[in-house]
């Protein structure tokens, strides 16, 4: 995960000295699997036109839906062998306002491949600016659904997940 320092921060003009964010350019995910594209709704917003912290979730869950597809997670797959996938830790940095009528993106990187777990980072820009709105990292775990605990991935799954670790690690 590439750490934020000073040089890779700055200042947007129409919000305070605060309100900082990641330099899109220092943090390269150009390669990184597109996973969700998406339009903020007026129903997405909040009482001060915001899109609400719900709605970022819910675009990193179905961006989320896409990786695990691309690495053979697909719904068949998991309801076929008894197999489920559970976020177990999660961390969302919002960094810049999203409102109404914004055309959003979501580029997924595996980050760690094990056993029975897999963690990964999203990352959401708004299009017209090409503003990071918002990243998230999430670590899932594999369960067994008939035994209600976890279990390994397959050889398969593991290749494709490690393949994306792979292609994205100098992004």
């Amino acid at each position: 995960m590439t750490s934020v320092t000073a040089e890779s921060l700055r200042l947007k003009p129409f919000l305070s000295h605060t309100q900082l964010y990641a330099n899109p350019g220092s943090i390269l995910m150009s390669d990184a699997l597109l996973t969700y594209r998406g339009t903020v709704y007026p129903w997405h917003c909040d009482h001060v036109g915001h899109m609400n912290v719900m709605w970022y979730v819910g675009k990193f869950d179905e961006a989320t839906w896409h990786l695990f597809n691309a690495i053979g997670l697909s719904p068949p797959y998991l309801r076929s062998a008894q197999r489920g996938m559970a976020a177990v830790d999660q961390h969302i940095s919002y960094l810049q306002e999203l409102h109404a009528g914004a055309v959003v993106s979501v580029r997924t990187r595996v980050l760690e491949v094990k056993e029975r777990s897999l963690r990964f980072e999203h990352e959401m820009v708004d299009e017209s600016t090409a503003a990071v709105a918002a990243r998230t990292t999430l670590k899932a775990v594999h369960l067994d659904t008939a035994q209600r605990k976890s279990a390994a991935f397959t050889a398969t799954v593991v290749a494709k997940a490690q393949a994306l670790i792979a292609s994205t690690a100098t992004a």
